[in-house]
C-alpha cells in the first residue's frame, strides 16, 4: 500500500557502495511522519551516543541496583537492550 507524501516519507536504500560488492536492489519503505522524525532525531542526535546512553541506563538499572526486577521489568529492560542494539546499526 502507497501513501502520499503527505502521509509519510519514503526511505530508499542501495547497498551498492564501495564497500559491498553484492549486488542487492534498492529497498523502499514507507515512514509515518512520527517514525522519520525519530529517525531524524537518532541521525542528528547520533545514534552511538543515543546507543550508549541506553546501554548505561540498562546497565545501572540492571546491574548497580539491589532492587529485585520482576518479569515486566526484565522484559522491559530487554527492550531497551534490543533498543540500543537497533541503534548500534544505524
Amino acid at each position: 500500500m502507497q501513501t502520499s507524501e503527505k502521509q509519510g516519507s519514503r526511505l530508499a536504500t542501495s547497498a551498492n557502495t564501495a564497500d559491498d560488492t553484492q549486488n542487492i536492489s534498492k529497498v523502499q519503505v514507507w515512514l509515518t511522519p512520527s517514525q522519520s522524525e525519530f529517525i531524524e532525531f537518532v541521525l542528528f542526535y547520533g545514534a552511538s551516543e543515543l546507543s550508549k546512553s541506553l546501554k548505561l541506563v540498562h546497565d545501572m538499572a540492571l546491574y548497580h541496583s539491589d532492587i529485585s526486577i520482576n518479569a515486566e521489568e526484565k522484559r522491559a529492560l530487554f527492550s531497551v537492550k534490543c533498543l540500543w542494539e537497533g541503534v548500534e546499526e544505524i
